[in-house]
């Protein structure tokens, strides 16, 4: 009498990863060379020790990410190893099914990366030796592993560019954010008759009974950069195709937007009816703990429209091309 098959068991997350681990070629080749070229940006990574006094580019980083311990917009950097080192176990079995050898032309990354990291320490420009490190573990994984794990490695490889403190060179585009915001919040709040006072940036109340200034902490840079990172790891993880990856990716620009404008517009309703007391309990009031900080509900809410819109054009990407995993 034959026996029915049983189904396939997975192994469980730490018996697969450590099987995975055993058939990686290379370790103790790459690892040793990360944690040579990781020290010398510790040692050597920082030439401004006027504002971090510490030569670390990691402690440059730290304080960029969390200035005075407060979490800046450029906080997420902390998370993105975290969710590369993530998508690279995702696609552990396509990794480790190519031909994984040594593959020397990578040095030449390793040059470039020592370039860049000698250019910006130069001209005390951290940011450049940022890129270079990352461009310098891209080298070694090539070197270590070959050609063929950095073309398949390079579309998760990418986001540690959102490692890299752009806040400040985001300026620019903080106050068109702030004009579009208090626009739109004014013509909508006009057309539900409610008669919202637009000067600049400045929200009015008729009468005086409140006032709001779209600050650049409220223009949505933060959610957008936010939303666009959920939207390329939503991509990758759900589509092959790159014109499917990078339209989500373009979507996140005006999902933020619209989720900030929806923020403001909470607020504003707020304040008229109850006034200015309203409006800033809406926005700096029930508070929630989330990641050990204290959270408004009302930051939240640019991030409720994103993620529906998201997941609403994903599933309707999804009926034209099979799902990657």
């Amino acid at each position: 009498m034959n026996e029915t098959p049983k189904d396939e068991v997975s192994p469980g997350f730490w018996p697969d990863t450590l099987a995975c681990w055993q058939r990686l070629p290379n370790k103790l080749f790459f690892f040793g060379l990360l944690a040579a070229w990781l020290a010398l940006f510790h040692f050597f990574g920082n030439s401004i020790l006027g504002y971090v006094h510490s030569p670390s580019i990691f402690a440059w980083l730290k304080n960029s990410y969390h200035p005075g311990g407060v979490s800046s917009d450029d906080a997420f950097g902390d998370l993105i190893p975290f969710i590369v080192i993530g998508l690279m176990w995702w696609k552990r079995k396509e990794l480790l099914a190519l031909p994984l050898q040594i593959w020397w032309p990578g040095i030449l990354f390793l040059i470039a990366g020592s370039g860049l990291h000698l250019f910006g320490f130069m001209l005390q420009q951290p940011r450049f030796s940022v890129v270079g490190m990352f461009a310098g573990i891209f080298g070694l994984m090539g070197l270590a592993w070959g050609r063929a794990w950095l073309r398949a490695s390079l579309s998760s490889f990418w986001l540690f560019m959102f490692c890299v403190p752009l806040s400040a060179l985001l300026l620019p585009l903080t106050f068109p954010l702030q004009l579009f915001v208090s626009w739109s919040v004014a013509l909508v709040g006009n057309l539900l008759t409610i008669g919202v006072v637009r000067h600049g940036t400045m929200l009015f109340g008729a009468g005086g009974s409140y006032q709001y200034d779209i600050a650049p902490a409220c223009s949505g840079m933060r959610s957008l950069i936010a939303i666009f990172l959920l939207a390329a790891v939503y991509g990758l993880v759900v589509f092959r195709s790159p014109r499917k990856q990078f339209l989500l990716m373009a979507l996140a620009v005006p999902l933020a937007v619209l989720g900030n404008v929806l923020r403001m517009l909470c607020i504003i309703f707020a304040a008229e009816l109850g006034g200015q007391d309203w409006g800033d309990y809406v926005h700096e009031g029930c508070p929630i703990h989330l990641l050990g900080q204290e959270i408004a509900v009302a930051n939240l809410l640019p991030y409720i429209p994103a993620i529906i819109g998201l997941i609403f054009i994903g599933r309707r990407l999804e009926k034209s091309e099979k799902p990657s995993a």
